[in-house]
């Protein structure tokens, strides 16, 4: 049996020998030619070199190379898969693979081998081998996704640690965020925010623009920072900055978000444009008062010429006396508000300050059938103030809460201490309350809510708070309103 299944290798041997040199004979300047190299097998793998590059390619001469094997030639680890391709070929299918060879000298290169097998009278009597060198393009592109590796790595770091937040987006759903985007959004982590619809933190009122900057994001466009409101994972509404850039993200197109919190930039343009208007405020209450007094002395003298030598008028003088010493008053916080008072910081008891602006203030109270009750909820430390300014800032908060209140009711002043530097003082009334469009306005030159009103009071009420390094926070609905300030200790 073995002796018969020699018999016919042999003869497909000579059939295939024959055949080759008929091919040579045809072929050969084309073999010749081909930098790459081009051989036979026969059906045991013995290897026919066909042209001069299977010498450059393996290193062997054509004497040796006819003597050897893929056993020979091909490297450890991919003969395995080499032997299986080629028995597929001996069944008749056109094979192409990868693998590495190694040269007579040592060396290993990678190639590139397609199989064909050969039929000789409808029989397959062996395999022709084509094997490319492509050690060179394999280095290339080993170097090539190296590179891009690193860049990936090196965007990835400075996205890391961005101070904006960056989110990528594919069809809404968020698949990477940093660690800015995280704190931004109120997660508690990123695996949080993975998988989220980015358009569910986005407030309804910017809707219609937003799904138009997708558009042209998805068409290639980037687009510009505009400002928008997102809602945070904790429901808290805040004003943020967002741009929107075409990128790919894990082979697929995506979009390269970037949120910027400005919520500190537009409380500081606030702050200089109410700055500005103080500064304007303080120049017109200048030439007001200056205007005003000289007249008012006056008037004030010929009042006491008149009193001297009229006494049948004399409660009518007084009346008038009365009102030019409020004139003279009003006067006086209009050139406070022009040219600040220089602050004359004392350790001074909260609470003595407290008990006497109640004194002061419980008979215009009473009048208006009003209780005003304080409440110490811990231990009252002494704060470095400017004793006076700190009383018209509550007599001022106290008289508002007064006039809001034309029903009665009671007022309530809760003090305590919040934290080792801080101290927190509320007032709470049971009045009107103040409309939530006019509470963005609270605080502005000439603005305010009463007839008559200047909003002077309140205004020079949080200068003088700001001066103390403290905070100063109003909230209001129909039940009444809430104002806040925390000072330091």
């Amino acid at each position: 049996m073995n002796s018969s299944i020699s018999n016919i290798k042999r003869e497909k041997r000579i059939l295939l020998e024959n055949y080759i040199n008929e091919s040579l004979a045809k072929y050969n300047p084309l073999f010749a030619c081909d930098s790459d190299a081009i051989f036979v097998m026969d059906l045991d793998g013995f290897l026919i070199p066909l042209n001069p590059a299977c010498r450059e390619l393996f290193g062997y001469e054509t004497k040796e190379f006819v003597q050897m094997t893929y056993m020979k030639v091909v490297s450890l680890e991919h003969l395995e898969r080499a032997l299986s391709i080629f028995y597929k070929s001996l069944e008749g299918k056109l094979q192409n693979f990868d693998c590495q060879i190694t040269r007579k000298d040592g060396e290993i290169l990678d190639v590139n081998i397609t199989n064909y097998p050969i039929l000789i009278n409808d029989e397959i009597a062996g395999v022709y081998g084509v094997a490319k060198n492509i050690t060179e393009i394999k280095q290339k592109r080993k170097l090539f996704i190296e590179e891009i590796r690193h860049r990936e790595e090196t965007y990835r770091e400075i996205v890391e640690h961005s101070p904006d937040a960056v989110i990528i987006v594919k069809e809404n759903k968020i698949l990477f965020a940093n660690d800015t985007a995280v704190c931004l959004f109120g997660a508690v982590g990123k695996d949080e925010l993975i998988g989220m619809d980015v358009m569910g933190f986005l407030h309804p009122s910017y809707l219609e623009i937003v799904i138009k900057r997708i558009r042209e994001v998805e068409n290639g466009h980037p687009v510009d920072f505009i400002e928008e409101k997102i809602i945070r994972i904790d429901g808290k509404i805040i004003e943020v900055e967002v741009k929107s850039i075409p990128t790919i993200f894990q082979n697929n197109p995506a979009r390269h978000i970037i949120v910027r919190d400005i919520t500190e930039k537009k409380r500081t343009q606030q702050l200089l444009l109410e700055s500005e208007k103080l500064t304007a405020a303080g120049q017109l209450a200048a030439g007001i008062a200056h205007e005003i007094r000289n007249p008012l002395t006056a008037i004030k003298g010929f009042l006491q010429l008149m009193e001297n030598n009229d006494q049948n008028n004399r409660s009518y003088l007084e009346i008038i006396n009365a009102e030019m010493n409020r004139i003279e008053l009003i006067l006086s916080e209009l050139l406070v508000l022009a040219k600040p008072q220089e602050l004359k910081f004392e350790k001074t008891c909260l609470i003595t300050i407290l008990e006497h602006v109640k004194a002061l203030i419980d008979t215009q109270a009473n009048l208006n059938n009003i209780k005003v009750y304080i409440q110490y909820l811990s231990d009252i430390p002494e704060i470095c103030c400017d004793e006076n300014q700190l009383k018209q800032v509550f007599i001022n908060f106290l008289k508002n809460s007064i006039e809001a209140m034309p029903n009665g009711g009671e007022i309530t002043i809760n003090v305590e201490r919040l934290e080792v530097n801080s101290i927190q003082i509320c007032f709470i009334d049971q009045g009107c309350g103040i409309p939530e469009d006019d509470l963005q306005r609270i605080g502005q030159p000439f603005f305010s809510t009463k007839e008559g009103g200047t909003g002077l009071g309140l205004m020079i009420s949080k200068q003088i708070i700001e001066n103390h390094h403290g905070r100063f926070q109003i909230s209001s609905d129909h039940t009444g309103t809430i104002i806040k300030i925390t000072f330091p200790l």
